[in-house]
């Protein structure tokens, strides 16, 4: 079936960036650390950049990353991602990368600064949540984040269990209420 070209949905990063909703464009996750999430309190988020080798990119690319053990540290003005687990390329030969090694992030001077200064703070930390390609580009979302105590864990979940029966209720009620207009 022919359809005329202004006819046609307009294809490019413009709008993938208006479908999205999101000033850069759209991401597709690799990994998240979903643990740092229940033992940590997140203070501030942060977007960066990573340096990569090509392989790196490669088997990211592929899906497979983990970043349980991972965790940032800003040595020499520069902030190093730490224990992120790339697994190795299949079809890597020689110049493969080796599995755990330390890469470098790619953050603005004030950002590195900031952070520094926040994670000397007794108690503080900086973890990695995600791994993601955005507009074909690694980015790593780190985290400065504060470690929660036993009890802190165990309110964020039994919060979480009543909004989730609070919301189980009101859609029983809704279903219900249909039920007798209909």
């Amino acid at each position: 079936m022919y359809v005329p070209k202004e006819a046609q949905p307009k294809q490019g990063k413009a709008t993938a960036k208006a479908r999205d909703g999101e000033k850069g464009g759209k991401r597709r996750i690799v990994a998240q650390n979903k643990k740092a999430r229940h033992d940590y309190a997140i203070i501030d988020v942060f977007e960066a950049g990573l340096v990569l080798s090509g392989t790196e990119v490669k088997s990211l690319r592929q899906g497979r990353a983990s970043l349980v053990d991972g965790f940032v540290q800003i040595d020499g003005n520069e902030a190093w991602l730490h224990n992120a687990h790339i697994p190795e390329y299949s079809q890597g030969t020689w110049t493969n990368h080796s599995v755990r090694r330390k890469r470098k992030l790619l953050l603005h001077r004030e950002e590195i600064d900031r952070l520094a200064s926040k994670s000397q703070e007794t108690g503080h930390t900086i973890v990695p949540l995600a791994l993601y390609f955005k507009d074909g580009r690694a980015k790593a979302e780190i985290a400065l984040a504060r470690g929660k105590k036993e009890y802190d864990k165990r309110q964020t979940l039994r919060e979480r269990q009543d909004r989730r029966e609070s919301d189980r209720v009101i859609a029983a009620a809704k279903r219900r209420e249909r039920g007798t207009l209909g």
